[in-house]
């Protein structure tokens, strides 16, 4: 992703975990996806009571999602993260970590919350990118 990241000294920063304190949007197509869950194209919970599992699937969805539009994991510009259990989180993070480079991490929000839509689900994953134009596959209308 060609977008400028920006973090300044005088604001927080996790060094070891790929976020930016912002992202200027690089040249492209903006594409805002709906929150990503660990479901199937049937609704079936991937990974219950896994957050780990469930994080990867949301992810992979996103790459499901992405990849359709000629994006990646890289186009990602801002992620917010909504998880349910306090104790969910590092493996979360983990999972994040392993998937968004420290070098192109996206503006992160993280959200605890009571639930989510299906009670089995323990994080939801929204974001915004931005794919390239050289790169974007214009949806069938």
């Amino acid at each position: 992703m060609t977008g400028i990241r920006f973090n300044t000294e005088s604001v927080w920063r996790d060094e070891t975990f790929p976020h930016s304190q912002a992202v200027v949007e690089p040249d492209g197509r903006r594409v805002h996806l709906t929150g990503q869950v660990a479901w199937t194209p049937g609704f079936e919970v991937v990974g219950r009571d896994d957050p780990t599992a469930q994080t990867t699937y949301a992810i992979d969805n996103i790459e499901r999602v992405l990849g359709g539009l000629g994006g990646c994991i890289e186009d990602v510009v801002s992620v917010t993260m909504y998880y349910v259990r306090d104790e969910d989180l590092d493996a979360i993070q983990e999972v994040r970590r392993a998937r968004f480079s420290l070098q192109a991490g996206p503006a992160a929000t993280g959200v605890k919350v009571a639930a989510l839509v299906d009670p089995a689900l323990l994080v939801e994953l929204t974001v915004v990118a931005v794919i390239p134009h050289r790169r974007f596959i214009e949806p069938d209308a």
